[in-house]
């Protein structure tokens, strides 16, 4: 099957574009085209997750063909390695327009919570995909730098936070921020991934009040754990 990205409507005699145009639209239209077959990867994937996944539907909703998907990626599963690299290029790229560097440590780590907790009630997809990549082991987060190099600039910048918050005295000693982080990200996790059976086991409505509720008690419990006089038992760091 050929590729369907070819000259532009503008090539010249014998499909060759003018001398300065050609290289930047097909620039233009690959970066296009690739957005496109990954939006529409991402969908498929957290709906039907890797194995349900096929390159057809991907390609339908795409607007392009199967040849050019295999041509960017080259497999259904570097597509889904590239589509979870994406997924933790958008979370960690909403954190860092948070601007938490400028905040004092408490309204920094209370940001960085509500937003952890936002950005999961907003985004099932998020859910969807991280969950399929567990159930596969997570080989492909494993083998993809890119996805553990989006996340060390969280870890340091939490870690910043802590120590200024150290200094002020409103933060306790000895906090792991890679810990603290997956404490975070967990809390938030389970009761949006899990809402439904959580809601019928403690009737709990769904509604927009009961979430703002869930919100402001998951701050409260990190906030109250950072406090500096909890009780503080120093573990082992975690390196990345």
């Amino acid at each position: 099957m050929a590729l369907t990205e070819g000259p532009g409507k503008n090539a010249g005699a014998g499909g060759a574009a003018p001398a300065g145009e050609k290289k930047p639209r097909q620039t233009r239209d690959a970066v296009a085209t690739r957005a496109r077959i990954l939006k529409a990867a991402e969908k498929e994937y957290a709906k039907k997750g890797l194995k349900g996944t096929r390159i057809d539907a991907i390609a339908k909703n795409a607007r392009c063909n199967k040849a050019l998907i295999y041509h960017y990626f080259g497999s259904k599963e570097n597509l889904f390695s590239a589509v979870l690299e994406t997924t933790y290029e958008k979370i960690r790229d909403a954190e860092r327009k948070l601007d938490l560097a400028h905040r004092s440590p408490q309204e920094a780590m209370k940001e960085l919570i509500g937003f952890s907790f936002d950005y999961v009630s907003q985004h099932p997809e998020f859910i969807s995909l991280i969950n399929d990549e567990n159930m596969h082991g997570g080989v492909h987060v494993a083998h993809s730098s890119r996805a553990r190099d989006l996340n060390s600039p969280l870890v340091a910048l939490i870690e910043e936070i802590l120590a200024r918050g150290q200094a002020e005295g409103v933060f306790r000693k000895g906090v792991d921020p890679v810990q603290l982080y997956i404490s975070i990200a967990s809390i938030c996790y389970f009761f949006i991934a899990n809402r439904h059976t959580l809601s019928a086991i403690f009737a709990l409505p769904m509604t927009p009040e009961v979430l703002e509720m869930r919100r402001r008690h998951v701050i409260e419990v990190i906030l109250g754990y950072l406090r500096p006089d909890a009780p503080s038992n120093e573990l082992p760091r975690v390196s990345l």
